[in-house]
């Protein structure tokens, strides 16, 4: 297997969906949904050299937090945000991920999820209130970026890594990364 170094960079593209227009019932199936909605937009971008003996390999996922049994996506407003966050205080919210990684070389695809449990404490309105002003922070699924240094204080409990609650979690990523040029090979 190749390995990669600290330096190699990986381009980025945004998949361009209409994630509204996706919708299910249960958070492990729309995240499903929507990583391979993106995996299927960005395909259509992507231009495979012809020859080119490196395999490529695509990552997509997608994120949505669960709070009280609701999906909770990124907050369409101020009032969201904070009804969000609020619901989080001294209760309990996963976050429900999906990884995607598809071998263009091969058209293999191997996927995921990752569902860490975030435990709170009691959040004060003002912090909610400051939280939500600011904006920068509550533009995420589940309208609040939890490895922020200003949350953590208010994390009880973390069962999961840091990294599952950023979106893309590493573990899970490396495996199927693995898997996909593993597949190669079959």
């Amino acid at each position: 297997m190749a390995s990669i170094s600290s330096t190699t960079s990986f381009p980025f593209m945004s998949a361009d969906i209409d994630e509204k227009a996706i919708r299910k019932d249960k958070p492990e199936e729309l995240v499903k949904a929507l990583a391979e909605a993106k995996a299927e937009a960005i395909k259509l971008k992507v231009h495979d050299d012809c020859g080119s003996d490196q395999t490529t390999l695509l990552i997509t996922s997608d994120q949505v937090m669960v709070s009280k049994g609701v999906i909770r996506e990124r907050p369409q407003s101020v009032e969201e945000a904070r009804e969000f966050i609020k619901g989080y205080s001294d209760d309990r919210a996963f976050a429900v991920n999906f990884v995607l990684v598809t071998n263009l070389s091969t058209g293999a695809t191997k996927g995921g999820w990752d569902i860490p449990e975030i435990k709170f404490q009691n959040i004060p309105d003002e912090f909610i209130d400051r939280v939500v002003n600011q904006g920068e922070m509550t533009c995420v699924a589940g309208g609040l970026k939890l490895t922020h240094p200003s949350v953590l204080p208010f994390i009880k409990e973390l069962v999961g890594t840091a990294d599952s609650v950023r979106g893309l979690p590493r573990e899970l990523t490396e495996k199927l990364i693995r898997e996909s040029l593993e597949a190669k090979a079959e």
